[in-house]
């Protein structure tokens, strides 16, 4: 009791002299007294002289007046025990308000708990330190779960952006794979359609036969029918008709007749049955049409110009940089800093460093080249050293008749025809360089792959290679106007 009395003594001290309520933002005088600041203002607005102070009524010169910290904390602490008396609770075995905190064991006890009862020599804290601190604990809690809520928040939206472009990434690719799809199944169609017309042509052509021979047979069995009448004619006549028609030419013509073709015998040895043959098997069908489709399905062939910045000072480029040969000592260049100065190459000026890309060379019957690709980095000066690992990946022919792909060590290929124009396929991503005898427009046949990890951007590479036996004049050369050579849809 006499604690509330003190809170309502101490209540009315901090009260207003003019508005008779607790100070609101209190601002004191030079006299020292206190007011709220709403209720100087007030005074200010009516007094047209000096501030007359309405407690002690002494004039008040300074027209700023500073805020009593003093009282304002005064008056939160009267705010803060008030609320906790409004809803303290008293101890249950001492009946005194509980207002301390044992930190041992994290109760909340009253004065006498503490002093004579079990949390003696206890750690002991006021409630309202207590309170300052969980409160400043559930702060930082409350920042850190808003800091993860954000960063949930940030992850959930792109967790749905990324789900949202997935989606849209994945309707393109079926579009794409049906679009793919159905110029694979155009292809399929236009073989079908193919071999059905071939195998359509071989039948007419047999049936036709047949026919014709069906037709010559039946006039040849008419004959047979009408000369088979006349004869019996002749056999039914009574034997003195018989012998009087006999005597007439109308049966020396008969049998003269008879004696001139004679009937054709059933086991004629002319006939010889016919089979069916279309031309190809039923199981080259698939293999057939999977070459035919693999020469489709390629990218586009690349149209390559050569770089005259990098060739040999003794090659000579035409047509429009798309062809290279051998030039002669006597026109000799002056060599490049960028060139070849002792291998007889030359690269193309494109560089590829991702995706898929096909290119063709015509080599005709030049008997000694190399082609393929190389590093950029490749040194350029000196020999070429024709090696995968020396970043080269090329096949070439010598002699006029072995074919060989430089690995280490390099490997003789078993081609038996010789291919004019070679295709080059590299598919950068896979690690794949392959080579191919495009000479067919329909197919192509692989002459080897290289299979290993590309870095870097890859150029194709062409060397005319010297004259080591015999001349070796004859030129390579970059197709630039392909025409129908490729059965492209």
């Amino acid at each position: 009791m006499a604690c509330n009395a003190n809170l309502t003594l101490l209540e009315t001290q901090l009260t207003c002299p003019i508005c008779l309520d607790v100070f609101k933002e209190p601002l004191l005088l030079g006299c020292g007294h206190s007011f709220c600041k709403d209720c100087l203002q007030g005074i200010l607005k009516e007094s047209k002289t000096n501030l007359i102070c309405p407690v002690c009524r002494q004039e008040v010169h300074d027209s700023s007046f500073a805020p009593n910290v003093i009282v304002k904390h005064l008056i939160d602490t009267l705010k803060l025990v008030s609320d906790q008396k409004t809803g303290a609770e008293n101890c249950p075995l001492h009946h005194d308000p509980l207002s301390l905190y044992c930190e041992q064991d994290q109760e909340i006890i009253c004065g006498l708990c503490g002093i004579i009862g079990d949390h003696y020599h206890h750690q002991i804290t006021p409630l309202t330190s207590v309170y300052s601190r969980m409160k400043e604990e559930v702060s930082t809690l409350i920042t850190e779960v808003q800091r993860e809520r954000r960063s949930l928040e940030e992850q959930i939206s792109k967790l749905t952006n990324n789900k949202t472009r997935i989606s849209n990434e994945s309707d393109v690719f079926q579009r794409l794979i049906c679009k793919e799809f159905q110029q694979l199944h155009r292809y399929i169609d236009e073989e079908e359609s193919h071999f059905k017309d071939i195998v359509v042509g071989k039948t007419a052509e047999l049936v036709g036969s047949i026919e014709s021979q069906l037709k010559q047979k039946n006039e040849l069995l008419s004959n047979v029918y009408k000369r088979e009448r006349e004869l019996e004619s002749f056999g039914n006549e009574h034997h003195l008709q018989f012998i009087r028609v006999s005597s007439l030419d109308l049966y020396s013509s008969a049998v003269m007749d008879w004696q001139r073709s004679p009937l054709p015998r059933s086991s004629d040895p002319s006939y010889t049955a016919v089979s069916f043959k279309p031309g190809f098997r039923q199981d080259d069908i698939k293999l057939t049409v999977w070459k035919r489709l693999h020469r489709r399905i390629l990218p586009n062939p690349e149209l390559l110009k050569l770089d005259p910045l990098t060739a040999h000072p003794l090659l000579e480029l035409s047509r429009g940089d798309t062809m290279v040969k051998r030039r002669s000592l006597a026109s000799r260049r002056g060599s490049n800093p960028e060139g070849f100065d002792h291998s007889s190459c030359v690269l193309a000026t494109r560089g590829f460093s991702t995706g898929k890309h096909y290119w063709e060379v015509i080599v005709g019957s030049k008997h000694k080249w190399r082609i393929g690709v190389v590093k950029g980095t490749v040194s350029r000066k000196g020999k070429l050293i024709r090696a995968p690992d020396a970043g080269a990946w090329l096949i070439g022919l010598r002699e006029g008749r072995i074919y060989e792909a430089f690995t280490s060590p390099c490997v003789m290929l078993p081609i038996n025809t010789w291919p004019q124009r070679v295709g080059i396929f590299l598919n950068y991503e896979k690690g794949e360089l392959t080579f191919y005898n495009a000479d067919s427009p329909e197919e192509l046949i692989q002459l080897y792959t290289f299979q290993t990890e590309f870095h870097g951007k890859l150029y194709p590479v062409f060397d005319v290679c010297w004259q080591d036996k015999g001349p070796n004049p004859l030129p390579l050369i970059l197709p630039q106007r392909l025409g129908g050579h490729f059965p492209k849809g």
